[in-house]
C-alpha cells in the first residue's frame, strides 16, 4: 500500500511542474470577452528631446467596450533604455491586458 503512494508522487510531481511553466495572468486581472480591434497607426510625432521613449498606442477596456489611447513621448526612467509595450492576451477566460514597463 505504501509503495502505491511514492508511485502517485512523482505524477503529482509532474503535473504540478506543467502547470507552474504555463503563464498565469496577473491577480486582479479583469477578462473580456471580446477580442480586441486591430491596433491603429499612431502618427508619430517629433522627439521632445533625447531621454524620452515613444509608448505607443493601445486599446483600452472602459466598462463595455474598448476605447483607444493614443501614443505618447515620455521621458525614460533612470536606469531603463526603453519601453516594453503592453499587450492584450488570449486566456481560456478571455482576453486580458498585461501592462507594459521599464525594461
Amino acid at each position: 500500500m505504501m509503495h502505491r503512494t511514492f508511485r502517485r508522487v512523482p505524477v503529482a510531481l509532474l503535473l504540478l511542474a506543467a502547470a507552474a511553466c504555463a503563464p498565469l495572468p496577473p491577480p486582479g486581472v479583469v477578462y473580456v470577452s471580446r477580442r480586441p480591434p486591430p491596433d491603429r497607426v499612431d502618427v508619430v510625432v517629433m522627439r521632445p528631446g533625447p531621454g524620452y521613449a515613444w509608448v505607443r498606442g493601445y486599446w483600452r477596456w472602459d466598462r463595455d467596450d474598448y476605447v483607444w489611447m493614443p501614443g505618447r513621448w515620455v521621458v525614460i526612467e533612470r536606469g531603463y533604455r526603453g519601453w516594453a509595450p503592453g499587450r492584450w492576451v488570449h486566456h481560456r477566460r478571455g482576453w486580458y491586458w498585461v501592462e507594459g514597463h521599464w525594461r
